[in-house]
Formats: structure tokens, C-alpha cells, sequence
């Protein structure tokens, strides 16, 4: 852990992939939108990425760190919440979804400050014992309020949401609406324990949620936008934390 008055250690989890790069057509990479750690930058922090590895050496990894993100995705494997894969699921990183289910009880136990972004949103709520809706248009196909979650191919949709008043969310976006960039076609269903919503869409759509501490999952990508107020959150949040806390009961996934 650094210093509290230094710039704080905050980890961006990253997907195992193949990719093309340099002079190889074909290579198992490490990647992650740079737009991550540049967020983190601007508000303040020192960024590391933190590749797949065996979930028993989270809790000694998120030890080193001040404040932890986990990044947007493919899909949650639906067994982690008891269900069948939906045609639409994409759901492809199994090493990805158990070390990053791994980061996040164990920055829950310690008092971590933590961010989940889309996916990291989902998989905190499944951590949390929660479920999730594995293809939105499938609940709101119908809905005459119903807003894009997704934009088009390679591009980012943008829609409003609403924070919850009396939440944290609501303090660091005290606006009644505030736009996002999004893109997702799932999102919370049966909400994980100790979790509270904080911001829905005009269509109901559970836009983000938090926890104990400083715990927040927002289903849009901040790191696309250029309002670092969620950042700097985490960062000023890093400077407050406590050296430990007694674990949390979670089920286990």
C-alpha cells in the first residue's frame, strides 16, 4: 500500500485473449482499453493491470493495492448463477471470470475500495449471490419506454440514468439524469446481498449498484466520458480506507 498522501495504487483487472500485434498474426495477450488507466490517471492515481492468475493469490495481490477496478467484458459464465447460457451469451474467459470473482471477495474482506465497470458491475453482483438478466431485449422488447443499451458496431451508445436519491451515487452525481456511455445487453436480475441500487434508466434497468464502504458497479463505462467524478471518488475513497476489516460472509462462485 502507498502512502496517503501520494498517489495511490489502484489495479485494472484484464482479459486473456489472442490478438495480432507486431509482427505475430496470432499471440496470447494481456489486453485492456488504455482508456482505463487513462481515467485513473486523470484523477489522480498510479494505474497496474493485473492479468487472469490462480484466485488463490487475490487476497495477497489486492493486500498491495490501494484501490481495485474490474473492467468491462464478455459475458459472466451463467453458471457462476445457476443458469443455462442464453443464445445471446457470450461468455468465453472462465480463468478471467474466477480470478476476478477472487479480486473482488477479496477487496470486499479487506474494505478495498472497489469499482466494477459493465461487467464488473455484473460480476460483483454475482459474487454477492445475485443473478443476472442475460439479454435485455428479451425483458424489454414491448417496453414503450425502453432506451438503447448498445451502440452500433464499434461504437458506444449514450443514454441517461437516474441515481437513487440518498445514495452514494446520488452524492457524487447529485443530477436527476446524467448521460452515459454504454454498452451492454445484460444487467442485474436478482440483486446480490448487501448490495443497494443506486441509478436505473428511464426503462427500469438497474444501471448501478453499491456496498459497503466504498463499493460501487456502474453498468456504463466512465472511461469513455469525460466525467472523472467517479474516479476521483475512488481515489479520494483509496485515502479513507481502512488498514482491514473483518470478512464478509459471501457464497462462493
Amino acid at each position: 500500500m502507498t502512502s496517503r498522501t501520494s498517489r495511490p495504487v489502484i489495479g485494472i483487472s484484464t482479459c486473456l485473449t489472442d490478438a495480432a500485434w507486431g509482427r505475430w498474426d496470432s499471440m496470447r495477450s494481456v489486453l485492456l482499453s488504455e482508456r482505463y488507466p487513462a481515467l485513473l490517471r486523470a484523477a489522480g492515481a498510479i494505474a497496474v493491470m493485473l492479468p487472469p492468475d490462480a484466485p488463490e493469490h487475490a487476497a495477497a495481490v489486492v493486500a498491495r493495492l490501494d484501490g481495485l477496478v474490474i473492467s468491462g467484458g464478455e459475458d459472466v459464465t451463467p453458471a457462476l448463477y445457476g443458469e443455462p447460457a442464453h443464445p445471446e451469451t457470450v461468455a468465453n474467459a472462465p480463468e478471467r471470470d474466477l480470478w476476478e470473482a477472487a479480486l473482488i471477495r477479496a477487496a470486499l474482506a479487506a474494505g478495498t475500495p472497489l469499482l466494477g465497470i459493465c461487467r464488473g458491475m455484473q460480476l460483483l453482483n454475482v459474487v454477492c449471490g445475485g443473478s443476472l438478466v442475460q439479454h435485455l431485449p428479451d425483458v424489454l422488447d414491448g417496453n414503450p419506454g425502453a432506451v438503447s443499451h448498445t451502440g452500433r458496431p464499434n461504437e458506444y451508445g449514450r443514454h441517461a440514468v437516474r441515481p437513487v436519491a440518498g445514495t452514494l451515487l446520488a452524492d457524487l452525481l447529485p443530477e436527476s439524469e446524467v448521460v452515459v456511455p454504454t454498452f451492454h445487453h445484460q444487467a442485474v436480475a436478482r440483486l446480490g446481498e448487501g448490495l443497494t441500487v443506486c441509478a436505473h434508466a428511464a426503462d427500469g434497468t438497474v444501471e448501478a449498484v453499491e456496498g459497503a464502504g466504498f463499493t460501487l458497479g456502474v453498468q456504463w463505462h466512465p472511461e469513455q466520458g469525460e466525467d472523472l467524478r467517479i474516479a476521483r471518488a475512488l481515489v479520494n475513497a483509496t485515502r479513507l480506507a481502512p488498514l482491514g476489516t473483518t470478512p464478509a460472509a459471501l457464497p462462493v462462485v
